[in-house]
């Protein structure tokens, strides 16, 4: 397990910034877009992400991950009169939460158990868990994003067609142990 917790935690940086990435192609208007009624918008997913993970991260060794005070359903609200600077702080809030929850952990830390909504969990499997959870969730956005940006859409991985010069210069390089985010 030496190393497991750098990389988880190099992980969830790298979902956080691909969703900030994508969030910064999209216009403030745009923030609160839905495809349709039944659909989120990057705004409400934000919401969403950030009230799970103040609640799941929020003294998480000590107290279940569902919290007393989270609103889950108002996290769904989408209100077009929210600020996104304001949202945006939630998300900040929220991601401070979990790096300053998981920083501090050690390897036999993962073996506790925690609980969410009264489920037994191991660190290990909460921690699995959520980064099962934002992915998915940062996927959305990005998605939402790419379609909003239209042609203004910068790549947030290897741009079509660029394939081949990326390997070129991916195995241009010594084999040598590296996270694949090093280099983002």
């Amino acid at each position: 397990m030496q190393g497991y917790l750098p990389g988880i935690i190099k992980q969830f940086q790298y979902y956080k910034n691909l969703a900030d990435k994508a969030m910064a192609q999209v216009a403030d208007e745009q923030f609160h877009w839905q495809p349709d009624e039944a659909s989120n918008s990057i705004a409400t997913i934000v919401k969403h992400m950030a009230g799970n993970m103040r609640s799941r991260w929020t003294d998480f060794l000590r107290t279940d991950g569902e919290k007393p005070w989270r609103n889950r359903e108002a996290e769904f609200t989408a209100e077009p009169t929210t600020d996104r600077a304001a949202i945006l702080q939630d998300w900040e809030q929220g991601w401070e939460c979990l790096f300053d929850a998981l920083s501090p952990l050690t390897d036999t830390d993962l073996k506790r158990i925690i609980y969410i909504r009264n489920e037994g969990h191991t660190v290990l499997e909460a921690i699995h868990r959520q980064l099962a959870h934002y992915p998915y969730h940062v996927g959305q956005i990005v998605y939402l994003a790419r379609m909003l940006a239209q042609d203004r859409w910068q790549s947030l991985s290897i741009p079509r067609g660029g394939s081949e010069a990326f390997n070129a210069e991916r195995f241009g390089k010594d084999k040598e142990r590296r996270h694949f985010t090093d280099s983002l």
